[in-house]
């Protein structure tokens, strides 16, 4: 029956691959018995309740192979994959897109594609996992008790996001993670070992982590045992599992012809024989669905059914905790945070954006429990530091600071994974001009939905002595062209807390918290409430202003400024504040038309940025102060004024477009 059912898995894939014209047959037809072991031998998932938060996690992180997983779901009875789904594979708006994509497919528990980041995020489902359980898990109640799989390919381990997020897992000792190896030998441009000859297993023994080995890939008794050796671990585990890439179709198999094309029809037909499947294309035998029905289905649902009879006792023997996971069973935080909580701002104050935001996420990790994070080795310089908690390790489990060490990249997937896992709210933080190092991860938060947080500090050119290599430049025009991103430069403490309220009410959407190293005044004119809208007016001379300044972050202080001067030679002033680019151009046209009429065309935008953002706001007859060259090291204050962020250079600016 085992044979059968992994040959039904392997021609789902072949099928829809022909089919479309178009996909990865090789890893479909090799991997086909890990995966086959997994969902039958090993997992617990509930195609009926299929976000159930107790589930068994499986990332494809090889997603180039995703008819693997689409075939696997199909089998065990997930709605959304019907065989008319999968003989729709990549085609438009089908359920079956090239890469899995979670939100999108139910049933897949993490978008991959991006080979290494399925390894990382798988991280962060592990970490989840552990944290949950440490806070909920009481004796004779494991409600949070489930495993994390990966299958990932050569390519996933070449990626240097795999190996930093894999030294950071045997650091934590996160023994609910297994990853198994598809190990082939093949890469999309030939034999691995012309570009990849390296000891995998013992540099993962270097790590920390515990390995094994399976000589022979279609033997699923073995892969089961190397999985129970695994759990029976206590650490991380990786399975190496040696297999042939394109098993079965006897002309290709072995090589990388089968890795990024379909078989077509001769070499197709002759794997069919070579195999033994005389069944036609997308033709299942029953007994492949009642194989798949009592060792995937019946066995999930009564996991299921187990868990939900556990959980209902729960609450009535803890029923101050059972409260918090009655919420977090809902989709929500554990603890409802409410703007009220956060301290009170008054006018005049004076604090780097950096120190607000800790304020602001400090007085959040007292009221949310659930609410956890930490930096790429600089939590005292981004001020991301929970105070009244310690680092989190393997024996400080329920501790809510997270040393991810100098792992940008690493740091950003395991975020994504832990929001992927669900019951969580993280965060993260870096230098500004590191997120070129995270923004690969940004990118799938955004693309995932993912309401994760990033704490980017030393956020321009007032970095000053550190010089170009740590100012700043493009990054704001980067990182606002991510789409389902809302990029917040705050001017000042108020906004920083409206700021971080936007980022931990989202439900979809993550956020990038951009924050200065130097001292901003707070205007009596922000406005916590009108941070929500992206954009909003901060000071005025009179109704019937004649130009308008527009700034993000310190150079609200500086446009304020320069509107008090402006004012004093008979200019009549309107200044916008701009937080948020993204969320301002999410407004209705009226509110845009209310904060920038068209009929006032004297605009000047200013941020210590690239330039280029700003033009949809001023138009090719306004001006825009900023920064299109990258800096230099010397005194903050030398540097702002040498590259025209002055009180004159904006009055002279304005007067020149008289």
């Amino acid at each position: 029956m085992s044979n059968l059912s992994v040959n039904a898995i392997r021609f789902l894939g072949v099928d829809a691959i022909n089919q479309s014209n178009s996909g990865h047959p090789g890893v479909v037809m090799g991997a086909a018995p890990m995966g086959y072991t997994l969902f039958t031998r090993q997992m617990h998932v509930n195609p009926e309740v299929p976000n159930w938060i107790n589930r068994d996690r499986f990332v494809l992180s090889a997603g180039h192979g995703s008819m693997l997983l689409y075939a696997l779901l199909h089998l065990s009875g997930f709605k959304d994959l019907s065989i008319e789904e999968l003989k729709q594979f990549r085609q438009w708006g089908s359920k079956t897109p090239g890469h899995p994509e979670f939100g999108h497919t139910v049933g897949v528990d993490a978008t991959s594609g991006p080979l290494g980041q399925g390894i990382a995020m798988a991280v962060g489902m592990a970490q989840a996992e552990r944290f949950l359980a440490s806070r909920y898990n009481k004796e004779g109640f494991p409600i949070f008790d489930h495993y994390t799989y990966v299958i990932a390919g050569d390519g996933c381990f070449m990626e240097g996001v795999s190996a930093e997020a894999s030294s950071y897992a045997g650091l934590q000792k996160l023994d609910k993670l297994i990853v198994l190896y598809d190990s082939n030998d093949i890469n999309l441009d030939g034999e691995t070992k012309d570009s990849f000859t390296e000891d995998v297993r013992a540099r993962y023994e270097a790590y920390g982590w515990n390995t094994e080995f399976v000589q022979d890939g279609t033997d699923i008794e073995a892969i089961n045992a190397a999985i129970e050796s695994a759990k029976a671990s206590g650490k991380p585990s990786l399975i190496e599992v040696k297999t042939v890439i394109g098993h079965g179709a006897p002309n290709k198999q072995g090589t990388n012809g089968v890795h990024g094309a379909p078989l077509g029809p001769d070499e197709t037909a002759a794997a069919r024989e070579n195999l033994g499947w005389n069944h036609a294309p997308f033709e299942i035998p029953k007994e492949v669905y009642a194989d798949f029905k009592e060792n995937t289905v019946d066995r999930g649902r009564q996991a299921y059914d187990t868990w939900v009879a556990l959980v209902d006792e729960y609450k009535q023997s803890y029923p101050e905790l059972g409260s918090e996971l009655a919420r977090i069973l809902e989709g929500k935080d554990a603890v409802e945070f409410q703007s009220s909580d956060f301290p009170a701002v008054e006018n005049g104050y004076s604090q780097a954006t950096r120190n607000s935001s800790q304020d602001a996420l400090n007085a959040i990790a007292d009221k949310v429990p659930t609410f956890l994070g930490g930096s790429a080795d600089l939590a005292h310089s981004n001020m991301t530091y929970i105070k009244s908690e310690g680092l989190q390790d393997d024996e400080h489990r329920l501790n809510r600071n997270i040393q991810f060490g100098v792992r940008e990249f690493a740091m950003g997937a395991i975020l994504n994974g832990m929001s992927l896992h669900g019951g969580l709210r993280v965060y993260g933080g870096t230098f500004f001009v590191f997120s070129d190092y995270v923004k690969a991860a940004v990118r799938l938060s955004a693309l995932q939905g993912l309401p994760v947080t990033y704490v980017f500090t030393h956020d321009s050119i007032a970095v000053g002595e550190d010089g170009p290599t740590h100012e700043p430049i493009e990054h704001l025009a980067g990182l606002r062209a991510i789409p389902n991103l809302n990029v917040y430069r705050p001017a000042d403490a108020r906004e920083t807390q409206a700021a971080w309220y936007q980022a931990i009410t989202s439900k979809s959407t993550p956020t990038a918290l951009v924050l200065t190293r130097q001292n901003l005044t707070v205007e009596e004119g922000t406005d916590f409430d009108k941070v929500s809208r992206g954009a909003y007016v901060v000071h005025e001379t009179a109704a019937d202003f004649d130009t308008i300044l527009l700034a993000s972050g310190s150079e609200v202080n500086l446009a304020v400024a320069s509107a008090k001067a402006l004012e004093s030679e008979g200019y009549k002033v309107r200044v916008v504040s701009v937080p948020s680019t993204d969320v301002f151009d999410a407004q209705d046209q009226a509110y845009k038309e209310e904060v920038l009429p068209n009929a006032v065309r004297r605009r000047v935008a200013i941020e210590m940025a690239a330039s280029l953002p700003w033009y949809k706001y001023v138009g090719l007859d306004g001006a825009v102060i900023g920064i299109d060259t990258f800096g230099a090291s010397a005194p903050a204050a030398k540097i702002i004024e040498e590259y025209g962020f002055t009180v004159e250079n904006i009055v002279e600016t304005v007067k020149g477009m008289n």
